[in-house]
């Protein structure tokens, strides 16, 4: 019966889309399209292909398209449909023009929304919707934390396509501190991978397989990027200054307590995995000895302290 309701309520909202906004209804009606009530199935990728491709035209119509998803996301109390949203920002940030994302980026302070904030997020309507709108809430975290990386971050993703020795230009051109801050943003993309829910509470579930699989990509991403200024970081470790060892150590710690959960959720072999953990390690211990060079502290009198 409910998912007969949101089928009726998808057919209304189609319906009055025609008839109130004659010039813009083609533009919402691809998000409708794209966040329908139906439970379970993830967007797909004709009308996913068809949002993005809207998109990819001018701001204005960017603007437009980025509007009515966030809307529909926050007005929306149902569980199906917060996910398929949340599932199609994260789409625009994966694969999306940069129009789209440029919008994203933006929208949320022109508006007066809270980004993508669903902490109080609950669907009470069945057992299911119950346990999956801790989904809801974890991805819109996830969301907002990946947003806050790509707008904070001293370097974007793009520009580690090309060369390395252009790569080891632009890091080298990057003061210590920002760096440092950079690292800690992308591990803590990492520390909200791990914070998913339990997979096998809503297993079968076509739309967080989904999900998970954009995960997945997500993570491998980021471990790349985590790969690049570690490198960059072993040339710098003898040069670092007490506090920067301190606030490295700090962040390398937390990459290091996330390994076990990260080989839960993802069972695959990539060669740069297996690099990340043999860096993260390398680079740990030559923090660990550089601490015992703090000036005007003795090894023994540090040994004291701990």
């Amino acid at each position: 019966m409910r998912n007969l309701i949101g089928t009726i309520k998808d057919n209304l909202s189609l319906s009055k889309l025609t008839l109130s906004k004659p010039t813009t209804s083609y533009l919402h009606i691809a998000v409708l399209r794209t966040t329908t009530h139906s439970p379970t199935t993830p967007p797909t990728d004709h009308h996913l292909t068809t949002l993005l491709t809207l998109g990819d035209s001018s701001r204005a119509t960017a603007s437009i398209i980025i509007h009515s998803l966030t809307t529909r996301l926050h007005r929306t109390k149902n569980t199906y449909v917060a996910l398929k949203c949340l599932f199609t920002v994260h789409v625009i940030l994966t694969r999306g023009p940069f129009i789209l994302k440029d919008q994203l980026a933006v929208f949320p302070s022109a508006n007066g929304h809270n980004n993508l904030k669903l902490s109080n997020f609950r669907d009470k309507s069945s057992a299911a919707t119950w346990i999956l709108s801790a989904w809801v809430r974890w991805y819109a975290r996830y969301i907002e934390t990946i947003l806050f990386t790509l707008k904070n971050k001293s370097l974007v993703s793009s520009c580690f396509t090309v060369s390395k020795d252009k790569q080891q230009d632009l890091l080298s051109s990057i003061m210590t501190s920002d760096l440092i801050r950079d690292f800690g943003l992308l591990v803590g993309v990492i520390d909200e991978i791990c914070k998913v829910p339990d997979e096998l509470l809503v297993e079968r579930n076509r739309l967080v397989y989904g999900i998970m699989e954009l995960l997945a990509h997500d993570y491998l991403l980021t471990v790349n990027e985590l790969v690049i200024r570690l490198s960059e970081f072993k040339v710098r470790v003898k040069l670092l200054s007490w506090n920067e060892l301190v606030e490295l150590g700090s962040v390398i710690d937390r990459l290091t307590a996330s390994k076990e959960r990260l080989l839960q959720l993802f069972s695959f072999k990539k060669v740069s995995v297996e690099t990340l953990w043999e860096m993260v390690e390398e680079l740990d211990n030559e923090i660990g000895m550089g601490k015992f060079q703090k000036p005007g502290v003795s090894q023994l009198s540090l040994v004291t302290e701990l």
